[in-house]
């Protein structure tokens, strides 16, 4: 009789991981509405591209990034719509999965080591988060739409400053049958650090049904009154449910059911987490991240790839973003030498 192999540690910290992450989807069953478009009075709609609409000026994008601010600093998460347009969306949902295969084949083979092409995921089985690299005409226009046409920009300098540095570059995918992670933020609230240390904006590929998993966010939990509780996992009576579970079962939590091209943006510190994919749809939601350039190392690394870690500033990257816009791209961001896209 062979001897039932003993699971790893890490199967094992999953299974913890996945019992828990089912025990606070009980939890905030009831506390869940759709995160809802975070529309500004008199500043020309909710996102970059309206139904046919013509792009908005830069300061109109302004305009729009000040009232943004405001309730994301308030809130901690705000859905902007259409910073990516349809067809540049499925263009790159498209590229990201053909670039997933080639790079499973790679690591499969040994040619590459998983590091070379995947970032470290809360719960991988059926989800991974893959850096991306630079180059491709694809990425400079999704970035383009972004950074330049869309509100983001705008906002990201606003809260944190053209220095801020460029730290993530990514796209997460939740297959289906992936589960629900435990609330998390990305980053510790760090002492007398009131400004955000990362804005992150995660943007729907593919439009986000209930079934697809979600990611959860829960507004105003960016404090550190709220990290306070949210650490206190044991209650001093054993008859009381912990400050944390109380935290999860009280507070309101918003669901980014986006559709394709929308965006949430959020401060990195804000508690949220990935859904349980239960659809037969992959979700794959293309994200990237500014880092506050006042801050160190913001307690966890950041999902980009190494040649592009600590080397573009939002400054730095819109200015050569403009020039691609113009058609006369530098090397710095598009390799001439590489396949470009076929829009």
């Amino acid at each position: 009789n062979h001897a039932a192999p003993i699971p790893s540690l890490y199967q094992e910290q999953e299974k913890i991981l996945i019992r828990r992450g089912a025990y606070e989807g009980q939890l905030m069953a009831d506390t869940g509405q759709p995160l809802l478009t975070h529309v500004v009075k008199g500043a020309g709609g909710g996102g970059g591209f309206g139904g046919g609409s013509s792009r908005l000026s830069a300061s109109q994008l302004k305009a729009q990034a000040k009232g943004h601010v405001s309730t994301f600093r308030e809130q901690g998460v705000v859905r902007l719509d259409q910073v990516l347009t349809k067809g540049t969306a499925t263009a790159l949902r498209q590229h990201l999965y053909e670039y997933r295969v080639e790079s499973e084949t790679l690591v499969r083979e040994g040619t590459l080591r998983p590091i070379d092409r995947f970032a470290d995921v809360l719960l991988k089985t059926n989800r991974c988060d893959m850096p991306i690299p630079l180059g491709t005409e694809l990425i400079a226009q999704a970035l383009s739409e972004v950074l330049l046409q869309s509100p983001v920009g705008a906002m990201v300098s606003a809260l944190l400053g053209p220095q801020a540095v460029l730290y993530e570059l990514s796209c997460l995918m939740s297959d289906p049958g992936s589960q629900r992670q435990v609330v998390h933020p990305d980053n510790p609230y760090l002492p007398e650090q009131t400004d955000p240390t990362l804005v992150t904006c995660f943007i729907a590929l593919q439009d986000i049904t209930l079934d697809m998993g979600p990611t959860t966010w829960i507004p105003q939990t960016h404090t550190p009154e709220m990290h306070a509780l949210f650490q206190q996992e044991q209650s001093t009576n054993p008859q009381q449910e912990s400050p944390k579970d109380a935290l999860l079962r009280t507070q309101p939590s918003v669901l980014g059911m986006l559709p394709q091209g929308s965006c949430g943006i959020y401060d990195s510190r804000l508690l949220h987490c990935g859904g349980a994919n239960q659809s037969t749809t992959s979700r794959a939601l293309f994200y990237v991240s500014f880092k506050n350039p006042h801050v160190g190392y913001p307690g966890n690394p950041g999902s980009l790839r190494s040649e592009l870690q600590g080397q573009w500033t939002l400054q730095e990257l819109q200015k050569e973003l403009k020039k691609f816009a113009k058609g006369k791209p530098s090397e710095r961001l598009i390799i001439t030498s590489s396949t470009t896209s076929n829009e």
